[in-house]
């Protein structure tokens, strides 16, 4: 025992009730604590977690179509709209479930959104295909790839990306720009994701002002591009539990620049090798359908003999543009091109090129006239 003893350092006397009393109070406290920790984890879980409502009350997805303002009063309306960063979360990454040339397929649709809505820029092309891959899993929208990024392509205005319906497709980017866009649509479909812009399902640039703006939530900002998710259950991680097609089919949209695409829709893969279609096409006529028929255009045109027979799908492709139906039929004699239904036995026979797109039938065929133009495929060739 220490000189002064261990007991000398306890308190004497009425000091022990002071110290006594102290240690009940600490005591109480911790135990109404630990009570109310107790209840208040019992209180969450008994609060009822969000569940998804029921199928028919999905959003509707509306079209892209912008109100008639001016460029800086657009900037400025978006700015006022507050940014949410509450209950922000990151897209789980995404392996698309297919192979093959279907894989092949959804890439290409990917990639061509990728580059003609963001350009050739790496941050932009990942930002658009993370909202793509939202999409798909959505109940909201289409259940593939290339369903997705076409959906409403079949209007001239309205389209849910807009380089779809406006003739943009029309434009070429050069071999290595598409190459690189390919690459960064191959990596959001093995897994990548671009965590910045969440679970957002639509973008616009800031200098425009969707109608749907208001009635979403802002979520983030990548360089020009304002990025919204639905409030509510339809903008939770729990919305985006849907299954994704594995088995993309052909775009006939995108037969000019994929030869996946092309191949699969019969017709030659030269589409997209880059053929200049003006010079192999003269004066065109239209004839428009009537009655029942509204909308199923028949165009007559005159083509350049010496030009490639591959540009003469390239020429019907841009004649007939977005119309759902078109046929389209070309001769290199001048003389013997028709202007109508009405033509003979010998007119039809002289008929060079024949192009027929039918989207409420699901039917698109190229042939040519095989006296004239041998094909190495005899699918290709008309019928005598």
């Amino acid at each position: 025992m220490r000189p002064d003893g261990d007991h000398a350092a306890l308190p004497h006397g009425r000091d022990w009730t002071g110290w006594l009393f102290v240690l009940l109070v600490v005591a109480a406290i911790g135990a109404v604590l630990y009570a109310s920790d107790r209840n208040s984890d019992r209180d969450f879980a008994a609060r009822p977690q969000p569940i998804a409502p029921p199928a028919d009350m999905v959003p509707e997805v509306l079209p892209m179509e912008f109100a008639p303002v001016a460029e800086d009063d657009a900037r400025a309306a978006n700015a006022r709209i507050a940014l949410m960063t509450k209950g922000f979360v990151a897209a789980r990454p995404f392996v698309y479930a297919g192979s093959g040339d279907a894989r092949l397929r959804a890439r290409d649709c990917l990639a061509a959104a990728m580059i003609y809505e963001a350009g050739d820029d790496a941050k932009g092309q990942q930002a658009v295909g993370q909202v793509i891959i939202n999409r798909a899993r959505h109940p909201a929208f289409p259940k593939s790839i290339c369903g997705v990024v076409f959906q409403g392509s079949e209007r001239t205005t309205g389209c849910q990306f807009t380089f779809t319906c406006d003739g943009a497709l029309n434009r070429r980017y050069s071999d290595a720009a598409w190459t690189r866009a390919r690459g960064n649509a191959d990596a959001m479909l093995s897994g990548g994701t671009y965590p910045p812009v969440g679970l957002a399902t639509h973008y616009h640039t800031d200098w425009v002002r969707p109608y749907w703006s208001d009635s979403l939530e802002k979520i983030a900002v990548v360089d020009t591009h304002l990025f919204f998710r639905w409030p509510g259950y339809w903008g939770t991680p729990g919305a985006f539990r849907g299954a994704v097609s594995g088995s993309d089919g052909p775009v006939a949209k995108l037969a000019a620049i994929s030869p996946l695409h092309a191949m699969a829709l019969g017709l030659p893969t030269e589409l997209a090798t880059g053929v200049d279609a003006n010079a192999a096409v003269g004066e065109a006529h239209v004839v428009a359908g009537a009655g029942e028929a509204t909308g199923r255009d028949t165009i007559y045109t005159q083509l350049d003999r010496k030009a490639a027979p591959e540009s003469f799908v390239t020429t019907a492709l841009r004649l007939c543009g977005d119309k759902p139906y078109c046929k389209f039929m070309g001769w290199t004699n001048p003389v013997l091109k028709p202007d109508s239904d009405a033509m003979s036995d010998i007119q039809r026979a002289a008929m060079t090129f024949s192009y027929l797109r039918d989207d409420k039938a699901g039917f698109e065929k190229a042939l040519w006239n095989c006296s004239e133009y041998q094909r190495d495929d005899v699918r290709q060739c008309m019928k005598r």
